[in-house]
């Protein structure tokens, strides 16, 4: 893409705000296009020994003076005899009826994983990929512009998310996955193997941040014989994806192209009876097909391009 070039226009269901890593807490940001039933919100990090407590806000707005009103307050608590967490809304300064769960699935000095996912008319929370709890809006979603954490917490990433798209897959928090974070992240191209090849329901997550003055973009499978009975390409030049067959045979996928500089996607491959479905940015692309014997065989992902990886999941 030359310099000065204007990007093309994305449907805001194809845009995925960037991961934060490291934030200092308290914590406030805005949260892109506010929240939407199929959104998801990834909280990683660790509780600190002595914490007491710590907050996570769904706020509508980031005024300070008057207080906005907070559609969804996630508020788990140590310091009592049975620590446990609160849920609950505040509506025009006033806090309404508390909702409390006991059996805190979170521990001092332990790391953990939160999910916290936006259906149409409840969120439902995950803790270390077990469900935790889930909580009925009391506040329209779509007021929902701003997220705050405060409180006793080390956060080291969160990531905004959609809910993968595949009713297939057999887990209800099926993309979960945490994010890389020791440096340097996973180098690029990268090999990582499938020593058991693919089988129904099995889902590759793939996240990272195209980096500037993009070339390629390339994921491949090998078998075990180092054929590439399927690659998945973006071609920067003509600002295209394809599926391209071991003959180079090139078969167009029709959506926006999202694979520009410093912009965050996700890629995740569905393995399904008779192939391998597609979805960007958590948005169903199809599928190109494979046989069940070649996705037993395949051995090997490869990743190429000048992308930077966040999450490999496979």
């Amino acid at each position: 893409m030359s310099p000065g070039e204007k990007l093309d226009p994305l449907p805001d269901t194809f845009i995925l705000q960037p991961p934060a890593f490291h934030p200092v807490v308290p914590y406030i940001t805005t949260i892109f296009g506010g929240l939407r039933a199929g959104k998801m919100v990834m909280l990683q990090g660790v509780v600190p020994l002595d914490a007491r407590r710590f907050q996570v806000d769904f706020q509508c707005g980031c005024s300070l003076h008057p207080r906005p009103d907070i559609a969804i307050h996630f508020n788990p608590r140590f310091h009592t005899a049975k620590p446990h967490v609160i849920c609950n809304t505040l509506h025009l300064g006033r806090w309404q009826a508390e909702a409390r769960w006991p059996r805190l699935a979170l521990q001092r000095g332990a790391s953990f994983l939160i999910l916290f996912l936006f259906g149409n008319e409840e969120m439902k929370v995950s803790v270390n990929g077990q469900h935790f709890l889930q909580y009925r809006y009391r506040l329209p979603l779509s007021r929902v512009d701003t997220l705050g954490i405060f409180g006793d917490i080390l956060v080291k990433a969160v990531g905004f998310l959609n809910i993968n798209p595949f009713s297939e897959g057999g887990s209800e928090y099926p993309v979960g996955h945490p994010f890389l974070l020791k440096s340097p992240r996973l180098e690029v191209p990268c090999s990582c193997p499938l020593p058991r090849g693919l089988w129904p329901g099995q889902v590759i997550v793939l996240r990272g941040l195209v980096l500037q003055e993009p070339k390629d973009f390339t994921l491949s499978l090998l078998d075990e014989t180092a054929r590439v009975p399927v690659t998945l390409r973006a071609s920067f030049a003509d600002r295209t994806l394809a599926w391209v067959s071991p003959w180079g045979q090139r078969k167009l996928i029709s959506a926006p192209f999202l694979f520009y500089p410093q912009r965050f996607f996700e890629v995740l491959l569905l393995c399904h009876e008779g192939g391998l479905k597609l979805a960007l940015n958590g948005q169903g692309l199809g599928a190109t097909s494979l046989g069940q014997q070649a996705l037993e065989r395949l051995r090997e992902l490869r990743i190429s391009g000048t992308v930077q990886l966040y999450c490999v999941h496979y």
